[in-house]
């Protein structure tokens, strides 16, 4: 089959191009060499925000744009993408707090915040999100961002792709790529694909893809290993942090799968080919920050898992690994050079649909069949086509509808699946229905419904992209899963 356009990179950038591009009107081709999301867009920080920090380094249409699509993204996808208020408290010999109210200022009016509640001034001896610090801290200041669930950010745009008339091949790497005055010959090991275009989304690999079309770079890439730990919870109160070290640096630490608590990231220079986990000094450094903040210390052992990713961002010459900037860049070849091929470079979770659409823009100079106009701004993702405020009814729908499920369970799965639960749950009157249980509400209907709709294979993609119950399962439990699947 003749593809209009070929996407290397299952991540949340390709996976927004092959989705808008295809709503164009386009034949899209999605490849991705491994599981949708399984590489850097698994691994954030699982944060939709502005970059409240990157003000300190005067990106201030970066953080313009990505405050934009932060409520862009809620309504679009307000089952997987939901508001938190985060507290930033104020310490002596850092930043001063005139500082963090301007730049909260900013960050309060400088992006279209319209459902948001602004920032406001607190006192931790009274705040709620004051009662597992230490004594020390006082004066602070509560302000809005969100999280997202960012592997099935990336799944969903790669379902709704699919939906438009999008191929999508995980597990496909692009072995070679030929370029002709028309077109492009694409090699994989599932057999030689052709397109009158391509673009190179590959996060991480856009270099190598470059290399592999024959197309010399147009920027220098810096690889930067950002490593977070999850620990049991710390708290029960709704409330994320936004903490300052003396180094210079933030770090976060957010209620996480209702009973652990996110702390990242770090951010480390990265060498190609090194193992990509956090090693034992970046998991001491987080304990530690931690520790200097909560009343309980944070000690390596109270980890409970780690993951990490490699951010491929645009080397700017920064000194510091964090100082570098998170904007993006794209490259479209000369129309002399022949087929299109266009090169993604950097850019960060928060501005991927806008990456998409201007990415989408940009061939549609060269490529004809992308005659469609912008339209994914306001086009809900599968699962998404609820209220802002949607979330909370339909739970309480799924929980009078299947009165079996645990109050735990219908959060995860009217979180993960928005109105697309009764695909699978199906008119289900009791847990026997669903087929065999795994464990922690994890059953064979839900794993068949994304082995058939979402492209998983694996108990990994499952249990650490799809859902997060890997946190859950024993190591007998998962085995379980992996010989179902595997049978």
């Amino acid at each position: 089959m003749q593809f209009d356009l070929a996407v290397i990179g299952g991540g949340v950038n390709g996976a927004g191009i092959a989705r808008d591009a295809a709503g164009r009107g386009a034949k899209v081709l999605l490849l991705e060499a491994g599981d949708l999301a399984q590489g850097t867009s698994s691994a954030s920080t699982k944060l939709v925000h502005g970059g409240l920090r990157y003000l300190e380094h005067y990106e201030f249409a970066l953080v313009r744009e990505a405050l934009t699509e932060r409520e862009a993204l809620w309504a679009i996808a307000p089952h997987i993408i939901h508001p938190l208020r985060f507290v930033l408290p104020h310490v002596k010999g850092l930043r001063p707090r005139w500082l963090l109210r301007l730049g909260l200022f900013l960050y309060d009016h400088i992006g279209g915040r319209k459902h948001l509640p602004p920032t406001r001034s607190i006192d931790l001896h009274r705040h709620p999100a004051g009662a597992p610090l230490k004594a020390e801290f006082g004066p602070a200041f509560e302000y809005s961002d969100g999280w997202v669930d960012d592997a099935r950010l990336v799944v969903l745009n790669a379902m709704d792709a699919l939906a438009h008339g999008a191929e999508v091949r995980p597990r496909t790497p692009l072995t070679a790529a030929r370029r002709s005055a028309d077109g492009w010959e694409l090699e994989t090991p599932a057999g030689t694909f052709t397109a009158r275009a391509l673009i190179n989304a590959a996060g991480p690999a856009v270099l190598t893809v470059d290399g592999l079309a024959g197309e010399a770079p147009e920027y220098g890439m810096r690889l930067v290993r950002g490593s977070h730990i999850v620990v049991r919870g710390l708290f029960d109160h709704p409330y994320a942090y936004f903490f300052q070290l003396a180094d210079g640096r933030i770090f976060f630490a957010i209620p996480y799968e209702r009973d652990f608590t996110l702390i990242g990231t770090t951010d480390r220079d990265h060498v190609a080919g090194e193992p990509i986990k956090a090693s034992e000094e970046e998991i001491a450094y987080l304990c530690e920050g931690a520790s200097n903040y909560f009343k309980t210390p944070i000690t390596p052992a109270d980890v409970v898992w780690t993951y990490s990713g490699v951010r491929p961002l645009v080397d700017d010459g920064s000194g510091k690994p964090e100082a570098a900037t998170r904007g993006y860049r794209l490259d479209l070849s000369e129309a002399h050079a022949g087929a299109p091929l266009l090169s993604v470079y950097g850019g960060k979770i928060t501005t991927y649909r806008h990456l998409a659409e201007e990415a989408v823009d940009l061939m549609a100079t060269r490529l004809p069949a992308l005659s469609g106009k912008p339209w994914t701004r306001s086009r809900p993702l599968p699962g998404g086509d609820l209220a802002l405020d949607g979330l909370e009814p339909l739970k309480a729908a799924l929980a009078a509808r299947y009165p079996f499920l645990d109050a735990g369970t219908v959060d995860r799965i009217a979180r993960a699946y928005g109105t697309r639960a009764e695909h699978w749950l199906n008119g289900a009157e009791g847990w026997q229905a669903l087929g065999k249980a795994f464990g922690a509400g994890l059953t064979a209907a839900e794993v068949d419904y994304l082995k058939a709709n979402e492209w998983a294979a694996s108990a990994e993609d499952v249990l650490w992209r799809r859902t997060k119950l890997g946190l859950r399962l024993s190591a007998a439990e998962q085995q379980a899963l992996a010989d179902y699947l595997g049978a």
